[in-house]
């Protein structure tokens, strides 16, 4: 395989990891709280030792992937459980397998025996760490922008936790808008996000603008056709020459 087979596959490697991303982004275009993910691509540029060759080859390169963590539109819906995150900080959940996950939907819900979860089934947790339950007949509550939980009387439930995530860019995405610290990695670490407004009754939309997305899908799908053809040029001009090399033996 020659050079240009080389780089005409490095191009379509990268581009079908693109690919998925993108269409993942676009999946999740009205999934409450969803924060896009890019690709990162670099230049390999190869030296070639062969003093027949005069120019170097650049390679494309996936050099991995990040959090678009913008801001996302809020969307009032009135339900006094759903709770919408305004700037940088994240929601702390368990999950039903008993991780540590972290993401930006506040839909939440209470369980049969009050506790206070996610549709999903992951336990929202509050500013130490602690599951939140609200006692038997709370009837609706108020949530102030700190994420304090009161009733309607103003007795004190408990505090949500909001918390910055510094390394949120090494944490993995698990589904559900969540994400986890990588598996061995060392835990996450958290702060609490004083600058994040908690704002009630209102929920936080994906920030996946559709139609950047079904354009950047559309140049990508060009990309990776212009790849295969230039693999199938080169291997189409191979299997000539060698046909008329045949013919001349």
């Amino acid at each position: 395989m020659d050079n240009s087979n080389y780089v005409a596959l490095s191009l379509a490697q990268a581009m079908q990891r693109d690919l998925d991303v993108t269409a993942n982004n676009i999946a999740n275009a009205n999934t409450a709280g969803f924060k896009g993910e890019h690709i990162v691509f670099e230049s390999y540029l190869h030296d070639s030792a062969d003093p027949q060759v005069t120019e170097d080859v650049s390679f494309v390169l996936d050099s991995g992937s990040y959090l678009d963590d913008r801001q996302g539109p809020l969307s009032e819906t009135g339900n006094p459980l759903d709770v919408a995150l305004l700037g940088k900080g994240w929601f702390s959940y368990r999950t039903p397998e008993g991780d540590m996950a972290y993401g930006r939907d506040g839909r939440f819900v209470t369980s049969p025996q009050g506790d206070l979860m996610t549709l999903s089934g992951s336990m929202v947790l509050d500013a130490g760490g602690g599951e939140i339950a609200l006692p038997p007949g709370t009837g609706d509550v108020v949530i102030s922008r700190d994420g304090t939980i009161s009733t309607a009387d103003g007795g004190v439930i408990a505090q949500i936790g909001v918390f910055d995530l510094p390394e949120l860019q090494s944490l993995e995405r698990i589904g559900n808008g969540m994400f986890v610290r990588a598996e061995g990695a060392a835990p996450a670490v958290q702060i609490a996000a004083l600058e994040t407004e908690v704002v009630q009754g209102s929920i936080e939309r994906s920030n996946i603008e559709p139609v950047v997305e079904m354009t950047r899908l559309m140049e990508i799908q060009r990309a990776y056709e212009r790849a295969v053809n230039l693999m199938t040029a080169e291997d189409d001009l191979r299997r000539d020459t060698l046909q008329k090399l045949g013919q001349n033996v």
